[in-house]
């Protein structure tokens, strides 16, 4: 019984776990310039990949909250944009050792990291918000509007902005994406069971935060009673 509810984290621990070894110890072709480096995009691309997953999620949960004002959503969409934030902190830091690589540099003056940059403050003042009001409606109604913003935004500057101008970055400003022409079957192999178990660890760990927080809630509530 709890194997079948509990496939797919195995399946999630499995696939990781494979990414780790095949990631660092498996063949991948010979480039100018990115040579070894070209293994981050087993990590890099796919915590950027489980990041937008995550957003996503939340401001989902954010336009629920609206339409039926369930206090369950609104955790729902704190929660996604906590573990989505952690994400997205090892979608920048494996970026800048790439980029160090790569381009010289840690960091350089690009509209796609720029953008990244701009949408991760915005969603740490999303949770600056959260902390600098008390009453619980009044926070839960102001957090999913703002939230809703955040994501627009987001959108806006790594995916829109980026294309519409000269970037360095794959992907962007007519600089073609890895996949169109230099991610080869030995890499397909671990790339794909790569972004299917990040994902799936995200959601794991996301999930587990909901049912801490309804369990901290509970008891919160059970004291009161008492």
């Amino acid at each position: 019984m709890v194997l079948r509810r509990d496939w797919w984290k195995i399946l999630a621990v499995l696939l990781v776990g494979f990414t780790i070894v095949a990631g660092l110890l498996g063949t991948v072709p010979r480039l100018p310039i990115l040579n070894e480096s070209i293994r981050n995009l087993y990590f890099h691309v796919t915590m950027w990949f489980v990041m937008l997953f995550l957003f996503t999620i939340s401001v989902s949960s954010s336009i629920a909250y609206l339409s039926t004002e369930k206090p369950l959503w609104d955790i729902r969409a704190e929660l996604a944009v906590k573990v989505g934030m952690v994400t997205a902190t090892l979608g920048i830091l494996t970026g800048m050792i790439w980029a160090n690589f790569t381009w010289g540099k840690p960091w350089v003056n690009d509209p796609k990291l720029n953008g990244a940059a701009v949408s991760f403050m915005g969603y740490a003042a999303y949770l600056i918000l959260r902390q600098s009001m008390d009453d619980p409606e009044k926070k839960a109604r102001i957090a999913a509007v703002y939230n809703i913003f955040a994501f627009v935004m987001m959108i806006v500057f790594i995916q829109i902005l980026p294309r519409l101008t000269d970037s360095l970055h794959p992907g962007s400003g007519g600089n073609p994406a890895f996949s169109s022409y230099d991610l080869d079957q030995n890499m397909r192999i671990v790339f794909y069971p790569a972004v299917i178990g990040w994902f799936l660890i995200g959601y794991w760990i996301y999930t587990l935060l909901v049912r801490i927080r309804l369990i901290q809630n509970k008891l919160k509530q059970s004291q009161w009673n008492d």
